[in-house]
């Protein structure tokens, strides 16, 4: 029964990596052949996509798509170690199918959406640290703590994604996810600086984790004094 459970909460991972990939590496390539999007179209897309996704799937499978979200939640004692192998080959294998949906229906264009440095990789693995950091520190917020408004989570979250992709998008190409980046490369052949697109997000992720455990941490009560028992004679 358990590992029926995780397989489709894997399942869940797949499809919602496969929309992420199809609707924002699919609007880049549409934008490339069109231009009616714009980079803001495109960003815009990747939030969107994610909010939409997260508020589908969320209650599934936590909607993490993303192999460094998913070990940052496990860093973090918020997700089982013994299910991340699970969730990440889902998250692949759903990013993979996204490449693959989008070469057959537009061809090689624009190297199907695939993250590559514009300018020093060591620039782009700065600001994937940069960029995963800040969206972890939103996704864990609102994810795990109770004091967060739940119902905006979605929300947020793609907020966070369109925001990043706006600013670091030009740069990078703000992938702040290892899949994201790893299913349009391994279509298009487009591993210039790919290491940087593994390990920016993954470590980004758990800083951005591991600083808002930190801050949350209860902060310990002042002692108060107890007021002197004072004796009257009589």
């Amino acid at each position: 029964m358990e590992t029926t459970s995780l397989l489709r909460r894997a399942s869940a991972e797949l499809i919602g990596t496969y929309a992420l990939v199809t609707a924002g590496c699919g609007a880049i390539m549409v934008d490339s052949i069109t231009g009616a999007l714009t980079h803001v179209g495109v960003a815009l897309t990747f939030g969107l996509i994610i909010t939409v996704m997260i508020a589908a799937t969320g209650h599934l499978s936590g909607a993490h798509f993303n192999p460094a979200v998913t070990v940052a939640f496990a860093l973090t004692r918020h997700f089982a170690w013994k299910d991340v192998p699970v969730y990440i080959v889902g998250q692949l294998m759903g990013a993979v199918l996204g490449a693959a949906t989008l070469r057959l229906l537009f061809g090689p264009v624009a190297l199907l959406g695939a993250t590559l440095p514009h300018g020093s990789v060591w620039q782009s693995f700065g600001l994937e640290i940069l960029l995963s950091a800040a969206l972890m520190f939103v996704i864990i917020s609102v994810a795990t703590d109770t004091r967060a408004v739940g119902q905006l989570a979605a929300l947020a979250i793609g907020a966070t994604v369109a925001l990043d992709a706006m600013w670091g998008g030009p740069i990078s190409g703000a992938s702040m996810n290892p899949a994201r980046s790893f299913g349009p490369a391994l279509l298009s052949g487009a591993w210039n600086g790919h290491w940087a697109y593994w390990i920016g997000p993954l470590l980004g992720a758990c800083l951005g984790a591991i600083l808002y455990q930190w801050l949350r941490l209860p902060v310990p009560p002042v002692p108060q004094l107890e007021p002197e028992t004072l004796s009257v004679e009589e």
